[in-house]
């Protein structure tokens, strides 16, 4: 180990009763929320600046983690989102050159707690039997003042839990940068609304690229700042958290439906849909976290290999007759994906903006113009 590279005892505790001791590193502090895994092999920075991380832990199930450090262009957004991370081995010196700094740095700085030399095989098993579980990660130093069961009680778990509002934009922005390498003409026909639950860069970049202009608002914008904007379609994006505490945003889309605007949902905008067309919610056992993921389109017959990341799904025995699935999930027959047969209006549950295909799921947003366009000639 380099003697750079400075780690501290901490634990992993679990609800359950179990521990992990480990060798903590970026910032020492405690780290509390539900304890997920993510399958994915590449992309971890991505991951854990993705506000839809929000009140969670990440155990990533590839060994390696930190091989090529962090960078400005692979932040999804302005910091770490995730209360912490879990890895087995963590890459003291990281070896790319796109690298700008170490991602035990890069946790330091955006004030997020990490624990490495844990055998994350078996926290993995643990949490496919028995599901997500809360979780805290407690540095040796800060043990002694801060026993488990006093932090668990201040965490219930994310069912409940209205997060969208806490990690949404407070201000309303354009957003002009174009996907990575784009010598083309941007689209400026058509203007964009994106009501922002915890939006990903990405999905800004596709929709820039693919769509039109775009504005982004904050998830408790009402419906008349919304409407002020004029705009020709309005994106739902990804977020954190249990789609049924919000109501403000569900009650928004409700009247974006009646007005027959046309709507694409992404994740946590994928189920506000839902909920605001007649559908409920459930939360998951272990949820979808990874970038394997099988789905077919049920309109065309392909399967995709999509990113996931959620623990709410829609239920698929609440389903009205207005809504049509689209989208299956090919490793437990989740819905992946729903239209409305009364208003131009369509969803996603994974992330096309995450390319693991990599360019499976671009025809999403091809629809989405499409749906626009037809509309405004209708």
């Amino acid at each position: 180990m380099p003697p750079s590279f400075e780690t501290f005892g901490a634990t992993l505790y679990l609800e359950n009763g179990l521990y992990f001791k480990g060798n903590g590193f970026g910032k020492e502090k405690i780290g509390i929320g539900e304890v997920v895994f993510n399958t994915s092999i590449t992309g971890y920075q991505e991951i854990i600046t993705d506000p839809s991380y929000a009140k969670q832990i990440i155990t990533f199930t590839h060994p390696h983690i930190g091989n090529v450090g962090t960078n400005p262009e692979d932040s999804e957004s302005e910091g770490i989102y995730a209360s912490g991370i879990v890895v087995k081995d963590l890459a003291f010196i990281p070896s790319s050159w796109r690298n700008k700094q170490s991602l035990d740095l890069f946790c330091k700085e955006n004030d997020c707690v990490g624990i490495a030399n844990i055998d994350t095989r078996e926290l993995t098993n643990v949490l496919r039997s028995q599901g997500s579980l809360r979780g805290c990660i407690i540095p040796d130093s800060l043990r002694q003042k801060n026993q488990p069961e006093k932090i668990f009680s201040i965490f219930s778990g994310l069912a409940g839990l209205d997060l969208a509002k806490e990690v949404s934009t407070k201000l309303s922005y354009l957003w002009d940068e174009p996907v990575w390498g784009f010598k083309g003409e941007l689209p400026n026909d058509l203007n964009i609304v994106v009501i922002d639950f915890g939006v990903k860069r990405n999905i800004l970049r596709l929709l820039r690229t693919h769509i039109g202009k775009v504005k982004v608002v904050s998830a408790q914008s009402t419906y008349e700042e919304v409407m002020n904007l004029e705009p020709d379609a309005v994106f739902l994006s990804n977020g954190p958290g249990d789609p049924e505490p919000c109501g403000y945003a569900i009650s928004l889309i409700k009247q974006l439906i009646e007005k027959k605007l046309p709507l694409f949902g992404i994740c946590l905008g994928h189920q506000l849909l839902g909920l605001a067309s007649g559908c409920k919610t459930y939360k998951m056992k272990f949820g979808h976290h990874g970038g394997n993921h099988p789905v077919k389109d049920l309109m065309h017959g392909e399967v995709m290999i999509t990113s996931q990341n959620h623990g709410f799904a829609i239920d698929k025995t609440s389903v009205p007759t207005n809504i049509e699935v689209t989208h299956i999930s090919l490793f437990d027959q989740t819905i992946q994906g729903i239209a409305l047969k009364t208003a131009p209006a369509f969803s996603f549950q994974g992330h096309p903006e995450a390319s693991p295909g990599p360019h499976d799921l671009l025809p999403l947003f091809t629809q989405f113009r499409n749906l626009i366009q037809d509309a405004k000639k209708n």
